[in-house]
């Protein structure tokens, strides 16, 4: 999350600096802009902060609110420590904390904002709004007596409408295509399951592909029933994609990786000035201690994702592909207010078996820091890791003799840059405008009903053919938001375009499942990765 300076802090600092050593006096200009000083004596009962607060509100200029004053100081002084404590309202609670709880209250849909209107993406299997009938594509005109539609309403308006305890009801009014007028809904809100595995689904014959997208409280259940279903197919071997995962609980991290090491082997230790340096070990048997393992890796991959990675290269077990992770090795803990608000505190470093800390450096910049994977971008990292200069008082040595380094995230064993092929400049071009997405999102919203033929992604991969039509519509649309290329660049991106826009309209029919198996087709780092198992 953004975290923005407090807009009154400098007033606050400024304000301690003056009083200092003489608190307990103020300096206030009269109509005729002479100073003169006033006795001010402190509350007894708050401290230095408390009473700066309450100075502000009580005397500042303009009028300020005390809530907001409040949020913003503690802001300020949290990111001053490092960049990942942090303060969460009472607003922001339930949205920040119940993608790792696994589960939520609420109507069972995902949906996007598509020209200022919800609209329903797909319900979730067996919830709420699926037993009443509502369908992928249909548009949100009203919740309750909300008018929601054309009305610039946001991501965070909706949940907010949408979610609500179990057992409540929420009347929507709903646009289908082909249906006059609106339907409408009673939905009783349940308890959605959340998922942090993606996909899972067999590459070959022999290798299995497993993407999560965090560590949560399910996490680790998510992975030992999908890699139960994959060993039943004839897995032998294993692609676990952490890409753009930013991590989550620990302990799920450490159960996954639990998975992969004999007993005893140490996946992670962690320590603190006021936490005992407390150590994580493999237990029991796990399910992949003798198949074979690639895990990849990019700059979105932070936290437990590093945990994980970190752990099994340490451990000289499997390896590491794609590019350098994120960076970040410092451990949260949450306390909870009073008000619904809660603070997320930095109380330990985590460290690697080898002993590395993977956190890289933080001067109090804030933008800074979350800036870094893009400077990598500038100063050639992402194309060349020979761009990329570890210090050497920060290697480390595997037990098997592979030099690792701390310092700033994990260095994958198989580097695979992005591209630079100039070919490829109009359809990054494209991929990257969102052109690509939007117009499948169109497409398969029209002729929703013609696609809902396919009987599953395999019949969907086989069958569904990019006609020179879709084409053609797909590359006007594109000249007239000012993407265009010559018939050279067009050649050269055209089939990279057309396995995109495919994939795109595989997730709109058949949610991740469809998307993954055919966008692997141009996944440089997920085809470096078969290539290397076939090696």
């Amino acid at each position: 999350m953004k975290k923005n300076f407090a807009i009154y802090l400098p007033l606050l600092f400024s304000l301690v600096l003056a009083l200092g050593l003489y608190f307990g006096y103020r300096i206030a200009a009269d109509s005729s802009d002479h100073e003169k000083s006033v006795f001010y004596m402190p509350s007894a009962k708050g401290g230095k902060l408390d009473n700066i607060l309450g100075y502000i509100e009580r005397d500042y200029v303009d009028t300020v609110d005390n809530k907001t004053l409040e949020n913003n100081a503690i802001k300020g002084m949290l990111e001053k420590l490092d960049p990942h404590s942090q303060y969460i309202t009472a607003e922001e609670f339930n949205e920040m904390n119940d993608p790792l709880l696994g589960s939520f209250e609420g109507i069972g849909v995902s949906f996007r904002i598509e020209k200022d209107t919800i609209t329903v993406i797909n319900p979730v299997k067996g919830g709420p709004s699926e037993r009443v009938g509502v369908m992928p594509g249909d548009r949100i005109v009203y919740i309750d007596d909300t008018l929601v539609a054309g009305v610039e309403v946001t991501n965070r308006d909706a949940m907010r409408m949408l979610k609500g305890k179990k057992g409540t009801k929420v009347n929507v009014q709903m646009f289908r295509r082909g249906v006059d007028g609106l339907t409408p809904f009673t939905i009783t809100r349940d308890v959605i399951p959340t998922y942090s595995l993606d996909v899972a689904y067999m590459i070959n014959k022999t290798t299995g592909f497993i993407k999560l997208n965090k560590f949560s409280a399910t996490t680790h259940q998510e992975f030992l029933e999908a890699s139960k279903k994959l060993k039943d197919q004839g897995m032998e071997k294993l692609i676990l994609d952490l890409r753009g995962n930013s991590g989550g609980y620990l302990k799920a991290a450490t159960d996954i990786v639990d998975e992969f090491l004999p007993q005893g082997k140490l996946i992670v230790y962690t320590q603190g000035k006021n936490r005992p340096k407390t150590f994580s070990f493999a237990t029991k048997k796990g399910i992949f201690e003798n198949e074979e393992v690639i895990v990849l890796i990019d700059e979105g991959s932070a936290s437990a994702s590093e945990i994980v990675a970190g752990a099994l290269q340490d451990n000289d077990r499997g390896t590491i592909i794609g590019r350098r992770s994120f960076g970040k090795g410092l451990v949260q803990e949450q306390m909870s207010m009073r008000d619904g608000s809660a603070v997320r505190l930095t109380v330990a470093r985590y460290y690697t078996p080898t002993g590395r800390s993977i956190q890289k450096p933080y001067d109090g910049d804030f933008e800074k820091y979350h800036h870094e994977p893009f400077d990598r971008f500038v100063n050639g990292e992402m194309m060349n890791p020979d761009s990329i200069h570890f210090t050497d008082t920060l290697k480390f040595v595997t037990p098997m003799g592979k030099v690792v380094y701390g310092g700033g995230g994990i260095m994958p064993d198989v580097f695979v840059p992005m591209s630079t092929d100039s070919s490829l400049f109009f359809y990054n071009r494209l991929a990257n405008s969102g052109l690509i997405f939007q117009f499948a999102f169109d497409y398969s919203d029209t002729y929703r009903s013609e696609l809902n033929k396919y009987k599953n992604v395999s019949d969907f991969d086989k069958r569904f053919r990019v006609s020179e039509k879709i084409m053609a519509d797909l590359l006007k649309l594109a000249a007239d938001r000012g993407v265009t290329a010559d018939k050279e660049a067009l050649k050269g991106s055209r089939d990279r375009i057309s396995t995109l826009f495919k994939a795109y309209v595989g997730r709109n029919i058949f949610d991740d499942e469809g998307f993954y198996p055919i966008y692997q087709q141009i996944d440089p780092v997920l085809l470096r990765a078969i290539s290397y198992l076939d090696e």
